[in-house]
């Protein structure tokens, strides 16, 4: 799948990925909701034998408008290429959202980028999609461009779950921060996922027999404190089970960045350096503060064996899950 990066100006799209059907939005998680308008797209880039793209913004708007506050990402942009490349789409543009695009006019989007750029034969996006400066152009505004400019447009309504709940990424950070890890899953469609480089710690899980990868995550990660039952997953596409502790570690430091230490079970190989993925199947317990290391390791036997039990009998959610959490 081809990934563009770079301002249009600077890097022309290749007439093969032209004429096709676009999908417009953030897209953070690419959840069950994002996928009423992805799926759209793709059943109308086959029926029309066009390529289907996905744009999208990269960094995400709210953190350009609101620099104090960035947004915990669902998906970092290399995670959401991948679960859009296995949903079947040929192309994601992460189009660079900064104060100069965000001045452009909804005309000017819709021209130089949808048509002259994209040349787009058909538009797919949610019903509160807004664009332009001042968020000017909107769903009205959309559907009177296609027929000026030669495109269709479909506005696809929020997505709602089985209780009639609208499915958003808002609610599923809500859920992650009070560590609902199960119910977040099943708004996404698969085990919520983080990626992060292998860094070295100070050894002391090693050292009571638990050794664990360690990785520093965002810092507006907003994922509850605590233990979880976890898939490690390597570069190679091997993957492993395994315990996981975020938070702290009020036994072993006071005030210590928020770690994300994996253990995984029988396994003894090196992973520093490598970019590793982990997928959270379940919660635990919370971050707690033993007094001595002795209740710590004892809990740490507990952890395991129900981390164990919980993953021996997991299936995949759907296709999206399956290639991230489960084996080939």
């Amino acid at each position: 799948m081809t990934v563009f990066h770079r301002n249009e100006k600077k890097e022309p799209l290749p007439e093969a990925l032209k004429g096709g059907v676009v999908a417009i939005g953030n897209f953070d998680g690419v959840h069950r909701g994002h996928r009423s308008v992805l799926e759209r797209a793709l059943a109308l880039a086959q029926e029309r034998g066009v390529p289907a793209l996905v744009l999208t913004f990269e960094p995400h708007p709210r953190s350009v408008f609101r620099p104090d506050q960035p947004v915990f990402r669902l998906t970092p942009a290399p995670l959401k290429a991948r679960l859009l490349e296995a949903m079947g789409f040929r192309c994601v543009i992460e189009y660079p959202f900064d104060a100069d695009f965000a001045g452009r006019s909804a005309e000017e989007f819709v021209r130089t980028i949808l048509v002259d750029w994209l040349g787009a034969t058909a538009v797919v996006t949610g019903f509160d999609f807004h664009f332009g400066k001042g968020r000017e152009g909107g769903p009205a505004f959309l559907m009177e461009s296609g027929p000026r400019y030669g495109f269709t447009v479909s506005l696809m309504d929020a997505f709602r779950d089985e209780n009639a709940d609208v499915i958003s990424s808002s609610r599923i950070r809500a859920l992650l921060a009070d560590g609902h890890v199960a119910e977040a899953a099943g708004l996404l469609g698969y085990r919520f996922t983080v990626e992060a480089e292998v860094i070295g710690g100070e050894k002391l899980g090693r050292q009571l027999g638990y050794p664990t990868a360690n990785m520093q995550l965002p810092p507006e990660t907003e994922l509850k404190a605590g233990i979880y039952a976890v898939r490690f997953r390597r570069p190679d596409g091997s993957i492993h089970d395994g315990v996981a502790s975020y938070g702290r570690r009020p036994t072993v430091t006071e005030n210590g960045a928020p770690l994300l230490e994996t253990f995984l079970f029988d396994f003894s190989e090196s992973l520093y350096g490598e970019t590793c993925a982990v997928s959270f199947f379940g919660y635990l317990r919370e971050e707690l503060k033993f007094h001595g290391l002795e209740p710590l390791i004892e809990q740490m036997k507990l952890d395991e064996a129900e981390a164990r039990a919980l993953l021996s009998g997991v299936t995949p959610l759907g296709p999206l899950d399956r290639t991230i959490s489960f084996h080939d």
